[in-house]
C-alpha cells in the first residue's frame, strides 16, 4: 500500500493516485507535503480553497463540482480571483482533482 511520508517521519496511507484513504488523517502538514511533492508552495488562497472543499464534502459527502467551486471562490476572493483561470493557477493539475487531494478528500467520483 502506498504511503505519504511526512517530514515528521509519520507515514499516511494513500491510494495509488495519492489520495488519503482516511479523511480524518488530514492535517496541514499532509497538504504541505503533497504540495511540496508536486513542487507547489502553498499560499493563503490555497488554504481557502481547501476550506471550500472540506466544508462542501462534510455537508454533501462529495467534492464540489467545478461550477460550485468557482461560485464559492468568487464569494471569497472577489471577481478578480474567483474564476477558473485563477483556480488553475493555484492548482495547475486541475483544481477539481489536485485541490481535492491536498484537502484530504477521497478521489473524486469523476476521476478514473
Amino acid at each position: 500500500m502506498p504511503t505519504l511520508q511526512l517530514s515528521s517521519g509519520e507515514s499516511i496511507a494513500i491510494d495509488e493516485k495519492g489520495y488519503l484513504l482516511d479523511f480524518h488523517q488530514w492535517t496541514a502538514a499532509v497538504a504541505e507535503q503533497m504540495a511540496l511533492n508536486d513542487g507547489i508552495a502553498l499560499v493563503e488562497d490555497h488554504w481557502a480553497v481547501f476550506e471550500i472543499f472540506q466544508e462542501y464534502y462534510l455537508k454533501y459527502d462529495i467534492e464540489p463540482p467545478m461550477r460550485v467551486l468557482v461560485k464559492q471562490s468568487r464569494a471569497r476572493f472577489g471577481d478578480e480571483k474567483g474564476n477558473s483561470r485563477y483556480l488553475y493557477l493555484l492548482f495547475p493539475n486541475g483544481p477539481g482533482t489536485q485541490a481535492c487531494r491536498y484537502a484530504g478528500l477521497p478521489r473524486p467520483v469523476s476521476c478514473i
